[in-house]
């Protein structure tokens, strides 16, 4: 007789099949859409065209550029958005400082604290990024039909808020 697993068993394929999963993946493809057409960008700097083609700047560097006030944010809350450390935090805005995208600077608010701002060259990087979720979404839409990309939009929305 042939024994038959239980369907919470660890070996049943849910592990593989659950929306959480599906979610990771979809938005791992969609980050990696979107710094493909930031390096094909001739209007982003020609250095971080070549950084984003080399694979040097990764998914983690979006987060930078996704929470990032116009205005400045602290670091504290940038890695609070991101929802990593701030440890991990001050890594990635250390590479985006020396790569030019952003700069610290003193918080006009609070002499104790300093604020990550946009560069010239992030504010560049930011229209650029525009652009390119503009594209990666008009290709989702293409690909899924307008309708399905309507009900994930909003089925996401609805859960994360």
């Amino acid at each position: 007789m042939t024994e038959t697993l239980p369907a919470s068993s660890p070996d049943s394929g849910w592990r593989q099949t659950h929306l959480g999963r599906w979610l990771a993946l979809a938005s791992q493809r969609f980050d990696a859409r979107v710094l493909a057409l930031m390096a094909s960008n001739d209007q982003m700097p020609l250095a971080l065209s070549n950084l984003a083609a080399r694979g040097h700047l990764t998914a983690s560097h979006i987060h930078i550029t996704r929470h990032l006030a116009l205005g400045g944010s602290r670091l504290t809350e940038l890695a609070r958005l991101a929802g990593i450390s701030k440890q991990g935090m001050g890594k990635l805005v250390d590479q985006c400082a020396a790569w030019g995208l952003v700069q610290r600077q003193n918080d006009p608010h609070d002499a104790r604290a300093r604020q990550v701002v946009f560069t010239a060259t992030g504010l560049a990087w930011l229209a650029a990024f525009e652009k390119a979720v503009n594209q990666a979404e008009a290709e989702l839409r293409a690909e899924l039909g307008l309708q399905v990309a309507t009900v994930i939009a909003i089925g996401l929305e609805a859960y994360a808020a």
